[in-house]
């Protein structure tokens, strides 16, 4: 995602990244996720040549990146890749906290979104929401579907949604710069699940090489 709004002239004036057991494990499953499929630069990478300001914190949601927040007093928060925030972090931007959720919303909230979508028997995509206290249920800002072709695997289709989402968090700022961007409440939907265990990724895996899924394109 970052590389995607630093293409479209977004450079971030603060990043604060958590660095945690958790965060690294989150790290370690988004690279089996996607496994071989092509990963971004690391920040250190991307940033090198701009001047943002970049703070590491514990835990995000703990008063060290509150503090970090309440000093800048942002316009917008966007988020990549990050836990769910409690409302004293994600409330401290003037005009709200934007997130790319890898699912079509409101159908398939929470994680392993893609997992549950192909179990579900789901479309796949994207949506870019602004953040409330809720689990993925704020409202939407942008939203499409993925076309999923026959013989895209478990990891391609991750990635491609991944691509997705940094696309529509991209086209979400142009209009938030533009004064264009709108906003939808979204309806009731499906509920946020779980990270699905190894053995359910295993039977998407299956169900997709079968072709026992509903919304291929070809």
């Amino acid at each position: 995602m970052m590389r995607e709004l630093l293409s479209g002239g977004f450079v971030p004036e603060l990043v604060i990244e958590e660095r945690s057991n958790i965060a690294a494990k989150e790290l370690d499953a988004f690279v089996a996720r996607v496994s071989g499929w092509p990963v971004a630069p690391s920040l250190d990478e991307l940033l090198g040549a701009h001047e943002t300001r970049r703070e590491r914190v514990e835990h995000h949601n703990r008063r060290a990146c509150e503090a970090l927040l309440e000093e800048l007093a942002p316009d917008l928060i966007v988020l990549g890749g990050t836990r769910i925030l409690k409302p004293r972090i994600f409330e401290r931007a003037r005009h709200g906290t934007l997130n790319a959720h890898p699912g079509l919303l409101p159908q398939v909230r929470g994680s392993a979104s893609v997992a549950w979508a192909v179990h579900r028997d789901e479309p796949i995509g994207g949506t870019c929401h602004f953040v409330e206290r809720g689990v993925d249920t704020g409202p939407i800002v942008g939203r499409r579907a993925l076309p999923v072709r026959r013989g895209h695997s478990y990891e391609r289709l991750c990635h491609d949604t991944d691509q997705l989402c940094a696309t529509l968090m991209r086209e979400a700022l142009e209009s938030f710069r533009d004064g264009t961007l709108v906003s939808t409440p979204q309806g009731e939907g499906g509920p946020a699940h779980r990270t699905m265990p190894s053995e359910g990724v295993a039977e998407v895996r299956r169900r997709l090489a079968a072709g026992a899924y509903s919304h291929f394109v070809d």
